[in-house]
C-alpha cells in the first residue's frame, strides 16, 4: 500500500488519493455511478447522467473527458478492451468500466452525502420531505 493510498484486498486496483480525502467531484461520482452498471463509451455516459438525473446535471465533453482521464490515472475506471460487434459500433469508441476501487470510492461518496443530508435534516436545512423519491428510470419524481 502506498503512503496515505489504499489498495483493494486483491491488489488489483489502486487509488492515489488519501484514505481519508476520498470525496469526488459532482462529475466522478456521476460518471461512477454511470458505469456501476456496466460499461460505456463516453457519450453513452454523458447520455446516462442526463437521463437519470431529468437532464438535472449534464456533464459536457470537456468535463467529462478530463474527469475520465483523472479517474483512468487514480484506478477509479478502466478502459475496456472488448468491444460490442464491430458493424453495431464505431471502432473509434472508448469503453470504460469501474475497477473495485472505483466501486468502493463511489460507495465512499455515497455514505459520505447520506451523511451530509443526514446533518442538513438535524439541522433543519433539509426537510423530511424534500428529497423526491426516484422513479424506476433513476430520475426523480
Amino acid at each position: 500500500m502506498g503512503k496515505g493510498g489504499f489498495v483493494v484486498k486483491d491488489g488489483s486496483a489502486r487509488a492515489t488519493r488519501a484514505e481519508g480525502d476520498l470525496s469526488l467531484t459532482l462529475a466522478a461520482f456521476q460518471i461512477l455511478l454511470a458505469l456501476a452498471d456496466g460499461e460505456r463509451h463516453g457519450y453513452g455516459i454523458m447520455r446516462e447522467v442526463a437521463l437519470r438525473t431529468d437532464e438535472a446535471t449534464r456533464l459536457g465533453p470537456g468535463t467529462l473527458y478530463r474527469s475520465i482521464k483523472r479517474l483512468l490515472a487514480e484506478g477509479l475506471i478502466e478502459e475496456s478492451d472488448e468491444r460490442p460487434d464491430p458493424a453495431l459500433d464505431d471502432e473509434r469508441r472508448r469503453y470504460y468500466r469501474l475497477t473495485a476501487a472505483g466501486r468502493h470510492a463511489s460507495g465512499v461518496e455515497a455514505r459520505r452525502l447520506a451523511r451530509l443530508v443526514r446533518l442538513a435534516r438535524e439541522k433543519r436545512v433539509l426537510g423530511p420531505g424534500v428529497l423526491l423519491p426516484l422513479r424506476e428510470n433513476g430520475g426523480v419524481q
